[in-house]
């Protein structure tokens, strides 16, 4: 692979610009030039589903060759709060869970997709899968997260201003 990974969408996947040039200070997307992991997220027009082309760098890297399920939970996680979060639902995650089916090679790039399942009250039930290139699935996860009450959104654009970052990210 070169050093400069493709992170191109599909047909039919639109770029999300707000996320990937907002979350400067994201631990999983956060640096998109370095060698932890890059990513690239995309709305799927046919059913709206959040989808993201992810490298998996030598940063990243657990067992030899492979990436540290750390990273691929960090990315689950990650994913499952941003598919919330662009469906209009504020929140944090309280419990998520993780099936890996395989390892996940370093210096591939990979595909993410995630979803809402469903809503009750205050909880949101997202699920998300990670995609080798040969379409393996390498992983999935399924999520609580819970809606956050205003003045909890209030702190954290408070926080946000404060750090430098968009405060209207969590509005």
């Amino acid at each position: 692979m070169t050093d400069t990974p493709r992170l191109d969408g599909a047909d039919g996947w639109e770029p999300i610009q707000q996320f990937n040039t907002r979350a400067a200070e994201s631990f999983v997307s956060g640096d998109p030039d370095g060698r932890r992991l890059r990513i690239r997220y995309f709305r799927r027009q046919r059913d709206g589903a959040l989808t993201a082309r992810v490298w998996f760098g030598p940063g990243s890297q657990g067992p030899p060759g492979h990436a540290h399920g750390g990273a691929t939970a960090a990315l689950l996680d990650e994913a499952m709060g941003f598919c919330c979060w662009m469906a209009g639902h504020r929140v944090v995650a309280a419990h998520i869970e993780i099936d890996f089916r395989g390892m996940v090679p370093v210096d591939v790039v990979a595909t993410l997709e995630a979803n809402v399942e469903r809503i009750e009250g205050r909880k949101v039930f997202p699920r998300a899968r990670l995609l080798l290139p040969d379409g393996t699935l390498a992983a999935e996860s399924t999520g609580i997260f819970l809606e956050l009450a205003a003045e909890q959104l209030d702190l954290l654009a408070g926080r946000a201003k404060a750090a430098g970052m968009d405060p209207e990210a969590f509005a």
